[in-house]
């Protein structure tokens, strides 16, 4: 008896030990890196997915195999209970156990998209077309307008331009309302606190000057200035002549703006309208809003490149001619 009772402790004794043994070694497999180093991938539960289809989906995606009762170990080691859809991320490191961690925890991956000031909405939309996992419900430009409910007929320029981050299947549109409320809040803030010597005469007036003034210069020290031009111009009923907004009116523009088109009359053409163009001519930075809404006091009239990518500012027509043949006509008149 006593024999007996030894031999069942003794075999009981290596059925736990094999146990132990079976058990670390699967949990030492599950916690290896599931992707190759470098190859960072992003893998999605579906809704209806269930633990076999899973388990085949990541055998085939990493080349592994796994079973089924590596993923109910998994889930008893992790407390999986459920499986919420989603995308999730996975780097090199990730194994089994993590990536079931990262779907008990919700933790879905983060996409991006930069959306860029001095772009068009037109160039925005295109992005916006190709980025990954977003969810396309907008067909074209045209119906932003009555989607966003902006009052005027076009949507350039009411959208705020950053990186805006986003789970996957957001839509386009829910990108585009957070863009369109926070300029719609920054325009309505500076018109709210511009100086005296600002002179446009709406918030949209102020937006479409904004984008002008975008166009002109990416410099922050120069858009006050840029800014005071513009004012000054428009104080004294003097045309705006701003390149961008002509080539803003040209259909199919090749880069290459030439004297008939500065003579071509378009609502868009400056060289030939008075005031403003009829809408933004692209999408401002807060910077360049901000700058439209407080001009700061000068008697510029006249702004022109030079060689450095900064522009040379002048009083005069005459101040403005010397500075054109040097810079622009590579005359040096010194």
């Amino acid at each position: 008896m006593k024999r007996a009772l030894k031999f069942l402790t003794l075999f009981l004794c290596l059925v736990v030990l094999m146990s132990a043994a079976v058990f670390a070694l699967t949990q030492w497999r599950l916690a290896q890196p599931l992707a190759s180093a470098g190859n960072d991938d992003v893998f999605e539960v579906a809704v209806g997915d269930t633990a076999r289809s899973i388990v085949s989906r990541v055998n085939s995606r990493f080349n592994r195999d796994f079973s089924e009762l590596d993923y109910r170990l998994s889930q008893f080691l992790v407390g999986v209970d459920r499986l919420p859809a989603g995308v999730y991320r996975l780097s090199s490191n990730d194994s089994w156990l993590s990536l079931w961690s990262r779907i008990k925890n919700n933790e879905e991956a983060l996409f991006s998209i930069t959306l860029i000031e001095g772009q068009t909405i037109t160039q925005w939309m295109t992005q916006l077309n190709r980025a990954e996992y977003m969810k396309h419900t907008i067909d074209g430009v045209d119906e932003l307008s009555v989607i966003m409910g902006i009052e005027q007929a076009s949507a350039e320029g009411w959208f705020y331009p950053e990186t805006y981050h986003y789970r996957a299947h957001e839509t386009d549109r829910s990108i585009l309302r957070r863009a369109h409320d926070k300029m719609k809040t920054i325009v309505n803030e500076a018109w709210q606190q511009r100086n005296p010597r600002c002179e446009v005469d709406s918030p949209y007036e102020l937006l479409i000057l904004a984008s002008i003034i975008e166009k002109e210069t990416g410099l922050s020290g120069e858009r006050d200035l840029v800014s005071s031009v513009f004012h000054n111009r428009l104080r004294v009923g003097m045309r705006l002549q701003s390149d961008p907004t002509t080539i803003y009116g040209i259909d199919d523009f090749d880069g290459n703006l030439t004297r008939a088109h500065l003579r071509e009359k378009t609502p868009y053409n400056t060289y030939r309208i008075d005031g403003l163009p009829p809408t933004p001519i692209a999408i401002p930075s807060e910077a360049a809003v901000r700058a439209a809404a407080q001009p700061v006091p000068s008697d510029y009239f006249y702004f022109v490149a030079n060689k450095q990518g900064e522009h040379v500012f002048s009083e005069t027509l005459e101040q403005h001619q010397r500075a054109v043949r040097r810079y622009q006509l590579n005359q040096d008149t010194e």
